[in-house]
């Protein structure tokens, strides 16, 4: 089982303000906790990701038009700043890994959210796309 574990964006994340020296710590927290991911074989990438400003958005119409919107967008807390990416034989699994993970800002509130990824063999044999439930 794949789930991706995405850091919600802050207003000072898509600032993208240089992070001063009270995240040193934190950097060091969050490399010890990913290199102890990657020594126990459950993970398969993460990174930060830039600010909104420096992407877009491609909003797919009925009519078959494709529409580019640049960043910065201005909900921020729809937004995502970062990501890891882990491979667990569980929920369970997931959830005591998701348990452990750095505090992801200093000195504010903020959030992750997990979600599970769809997998090959939660579709339905035969290509009907109908979704399997467990």
């Amino acid at each position: 089982m794949r789930f991706m574990i995405q850091v919600r964006a802050t207003a000072t994340s898509e600032r993208g303000d240089p992070p001063g020296p009270e995240y040193a710590k934190l950097f060091e927290e969050m490399s010890a906790f990913h290199e102890e991911m990657a020594r126990a074989g459950v993970l398969l990438d993460g990174a930060g990701l830039r600010p909104s400003r420096d992407g877009w958005r491609q909003r797919y119409h009925a009519d078959g038009r494709i529409e580019r919107i640049d960043g910065p967008f201005t909900e921020t807390k729809e937004l995502i700043a970062g990501y890891t990416l882990i491979q667990v034989r569980s929920v369970e699994e997931a959830q005591a890994w998701a348990s452990r993970f750095p505090m992801p800002f200093v000195g504010m509130d903020c959030e992750i959210e997990v979600r599970r990824l769809y997998e090959d063999a939660d579709f339905a044999p035969g290509g009907d796309m109908a979704i399997r439930t467990e």
